[in-house]
């Protein structure tokens, strides 16, 4: 039994659907498909082909044009550091100077106590002067070991001339034979009494320095007085400390009045402003056409995006593992080969007086080597890949 059957005959919405026609269905038309049209691949070969190729090119160029600018972060500002020392040991009585000031080549940072060594040049000033009488009494000796020596010889004329007599009348038997022995013992005596005052003036010359007509103060030991007291002036020029260049005070804060301080011990230090270079450690792999005399940038990160002018001074001596405490030692079975770094020392050219400039600043460093890789590189490359 349907449906309809089931349902209520008089409902009058059953009584529609019965009556109601069936719908005619208008027939379906298939719309005609047709064949798409062929699209020519050579234009997308063309331009998948042509990306690589410009990449390729483009990379090519850019290494064969590179290589001329060796780059390095590894750098740092260095500034000579003098260790600042007293040559005078003493109480310091006057501090001039304090940490971190800023001093110029002269000025005065500190004074010792000088009266004991003002007393130790006046005695130096009088042993000088007692060096110079002495010569002078020296040269009066000379002079008279010279008379000396003038009268012995007449005395010897004279007993000569006795004893030439006396032997004259011994012969004619008019003398006797004592006055003959008495002049020869004058003569014995004359001749001895020259000889030694032919000695004295040789002592005499020699006191004076083998030179009798010497001048006072090229005599040795005046020459001697004259350096202990020149000695003396220099220490006491010693006991005001100076600074011996331009520069920054540093680590002074524990320098004061009333400090004992040992001849050269280590006081302070003084950072010189006025030598200021940069230390970068360049790859030895970027040093093969750097050379002293080429121009480099440098940038500081204190003062990030203001360059500085600088030239390449010298190329270190060897790496830095060469200079170390403890050389690494490469002959083993598990050596791996570390690309090493040597530090280039580059000058600062005419630095602004403006920018404070500290030693150990980090830096970066540009060198202009003039020299790109060129494409002698490429196909050297690829000759020995062959």
């Amino acid at each position: 039994m349907n449906a309809v059957s089931k349902m209520d005959k008089n409902d009058p919405d059953v009584k529609v659907l019965e009556q109601a026609p069936p719908l005619a269905l208008a027939p379906v038309q298939t719309p005609e498909i047709l064949p798409a049209p062929k699209k020519r691949r050579g234009g997308r070969f063309f331009i998948m082909a042509a990306l690589p190729l410009a990449l390729i090119a483009g990379g090519a160029y850019v290494w064969v044009t590179g290589g001329r600018y060796q780059e390095t972060e590894n750098a740092n500002l260095r500034q000579a550091k003098v260790s600042i020392t007293s040559e005078a040991a003493g109480r310091i009585t006057n501090v001039s100077v304090h940490d971190n000031a800023t001093v110029k080549a002269g000025d005065v940072l500190f004074t010792v106590d000088a009266e004991p060594y003002r007393i130790a040049l006046a005695q130096s000033e009088a042993s000088l002067a007692g060096a110079r009488l002495n010569v002078e009494q020296l040269r009066a000796a000379y002079s008279q070991a010279v008379a000396q020596e003038r009268v012995t010889s007449g005395e010897l004329d004279y007993a000569q001339a006795q004893f030439d007599r006396a032997t004259e009348l011994a012969k004619k038997g008019i003398n006797a034979k004592s006055s003959l022995d008495e002049a020869r013992r004058d003569l014995d005596k004359a001749q001895e009494e020259r000889t030694a005052a032919q000695q004295g003036i040789v002592s005499a010359r020699a006191a004076l320095g083998g030179d009798p007509d010497i001048q006072t103060d090229k005599h040795p030991a005046v020459l001697q007085a004259l350096a202990a007291r020149d000695k003396a002036a220099y220490d006491l020029a010693q006991t005001t400390v100076r600074a011996p260049a331009d520069g920054i005070v540093s680590q002074a804060s524990s320098l004061k009045t009333g400090q004992f301080v040992a001849a050269g011990a280590p006081m302070f230090s003084l950072v010189e402003t006025g030598d200021t270079w940069v230390e970068a450690n360049f790859k030895e792999t970027q040093l093969t056409n750097m050379k002293p005399g080429q121009v480099a940038e440098i940038e500081l990160d204190t003062y990030p995006g203001r360059p500085f002018h600088a030239i390449v001074d010298s190329i270190g001596a060897g790496t830095g593992a060469e200079f170390s405490l403890l050389p690494a030692q490469n002959a083993t079975g598990n050596w791996v080969k570390v690309t090493q770094r040597i530090p280039v020392r580059l000058k600062v050219h005419e630095p602004d007086a403006q920018v404070a400039l500290r030693t150990g600043m980090s830096a970066s460093v540009t060198v202009d080597t003039g020299v790109s890789r060129g494409w002698s590189s490429i196909f050297g490359k690829a000759h020995a890949a062959e």
